[in-house]
């Protein structure tokens, strides 16, 4: 039996990079993986890939900057399969490197709404069905940034910052239940996302977002039993 056999798995992001490659690693490992982002183009070369490997998928095409659409995921998921076994918050934007009292107010807005408001929607739309899971998991992605005072950096820290607390409260809140609620820090990793941060970095050099996987299926599986975690 493959380790994610039976289990249903929503995961925001999905069309490339990380989000992308968990999606595709779950899908291997046996998991009905739901594929959440903007581009169709992205998210069908994805399902073809889960395909290849023996996966199945469904593709939901969604801009998560529209919060309210987000609402709309939980009754067809509970329609089809009454739980959801694995939340992965993968969907994230860099904005702009630039100082605070520069930072144009809709680009900080943007920011905020797809790396923490979005990921709070989800939660709420969300919590029923992952309560209904035998082993709910819930994994949003961070970063080392969050937690440093870094020149230029504010929105995409302080985004990623809020997203922790409120991860982490969640967490507390949830902890006589069946759920693991987690943030990851993955290493430093060949994405667009960090292209765009350090334009002129080798990112042969990096790990690959497929490499990376391995460590997002270990905290979402049913024995790992932390909750509240920052893991790195």
């Amino acid at each position: 039996m493959k380790r994610f056999e039976n289990k249903t798995a929503l995961i925001t992001g999905a069309s490339r990079g990380i989000g992308a490659s968990v999606a595709k690693a779950l899908a291997k490992e046996g998991a009905h993986v739901i594929l959440v982002a903007r581009s169709v183009g992205g998210l069908e070369e994805v399902d073809d890939e889960i395909q290849a490997l023996g996966g199945q998928a469904t593709l939901v095409p969604l801009d998560l900057l529209e919060l309210n659409a987000i609402d709309s995921l939980a009754a067809p998921l509970y329609e089809r399969w009454k739980k959801l076994d694995i939340l992965v918050g993968a969907a994230a934007t860099l904005g702009k490197l630039t100082p605070v009292h520069q930072y144009d107010p809709k680009l900080w807005e943007d920011v905020f709404k797809l790396n923490f408001h979005a990921n709070w929607r989800l939660l709420r739309a969300l919590d029923p069905l992952l309560r209904n899971a035998e082993h709910g998991r819930a994994l949003f992605v961070t970063a080392k940034e969050a937690n440093m005072a870094k020149q230029f950096w504010a929105g995409y820290a302080s985004s990623k910052a809020a997203l922790q607390e409120m991860v982490r409260t969640y967490a507390a809140e949830t902890a006589k239940s069946n759920l693991c609620v987690n943030l990851i820090e993955p290493t430093p990793t060949a994405t667009k996302l960090r292209l765009s941060a350090y334009p002129g970095e080798d990112q042969s050099k990096l790990a690959t977002a497929d490499e990376q996987a391995a460590l997002f299926l270990d905290a979402l599986s049913p024995e790992f039993s932390k909750s509240g975690e920052i893991i790195r």
